[in-house]
């Protein structure tokens, strides 16, 4: 495929989550959770440049020393502010396209996440915003959302509400009056993978995606989501690790 924008990555991260502190630091097979999310998201064939967007609270220095230290881009900016910490980093970096992920999400798929940036860029005279998650169709935790950056300026400008800047999409998702939006759906079927949590908001979210990796991670390759399928498939004990919390997804 011929690409001519340039395409950020914003990973979305603090360290000051109340339901899990520290969970970006969190270690899994040895690893702090953030830097799985960026060496899976590193993967990915289409994105230019993967930028941490973390906060300017001295609380999350050590989070932005890690990620510098291992040869990654981070920026600081507002700590409830991520609509303008997602901004100021498309301003910096050139962006024409931002790719939001959260550091919420240690097993993010890169090819998937491929498959949805390559829609969104067969249809850019179509959309200003595709997600796979308005509605969801793949488990929460393989969340993807890409926009124009023009798009994401616009709402950098016409909103002031805390929750829209706080979450950094709502404005764009919630006003299809104003913005065109896509959703890249699961070409299997839609309903069998919404109980599935991937995810990490509480400790047995951790818990599982802990298990995960330990029966999948290998350092020389990455393991995808069908390999994260068939692992739950012969092993289904480790989906109910986290079972109780499935009802509660996340707001984008």
């Amino acid at each position: 495929m011929k690409k001519t924008n340039q395409i950020v990555a914003v990973i979305q991260a603090r360290t000051g989550s109340t339901r899990l502190p520290n969970k970006t630091l969190k270690k899994i097979c040895g690893k702090p959770m953030i830097l799985h999310v960026l060496e899976r998201l590193s993967n990915s064939k289409l994105i230019d440049k993967i930028v941490v967007a973390t906060s300017t609270n001295p609380n999350d220095d050590e989070l932005y020393s890690l990620v510098k230290n291992n040869d990654y881009e981070v920026f600081r900016g507002s700590e409830m502010d991520c609509l303008d910490r997602h901004y100021q980093v498309g301003k910096k970096f050139h962006a024409d396209l931002i790719c939001k992920i959260t550091s919420d999400d240690p097993l993010i798929d890169p090819v998937l996440t491929d498959k949805i940036i390559g829609f969104f860029l067969q249809n850019l005279d179509k959309y200003d915003y595709v997600s796979n998650v308005h509605p969801p169709t793949f488990p929460d935790g393989l969340d993807v959302e890409i926009m124009q950056m023009s798009a994401l300026e616009n709402a950098w400008k016409n909103t002031s509400d805390s929750n829209d800047r706080e979450h950094t999409t709502t404005f764009i998702w919630s006003n299809p009056s104003k913005f065109r939006i896509g959703n890249y759906k699961n070409p299997k079927n839609k309903n069998l993978f919404l109980t599935d949590r991937w995810t990490v908001d509480y400790l047995e979210d951790f818990k599982f995606v802990n298990a995960v990796y330990e029966e999948l991670y290998n350092e020389q390759k990455i393991f995808l989501s069908d390999d994260i399928f068939d692992l739950l498939k012969r092993k289904p004990e480790i989906k109910l690790i986290n079972e109780k919390y499935v009802s509660k997804n996340k707001i984008h």
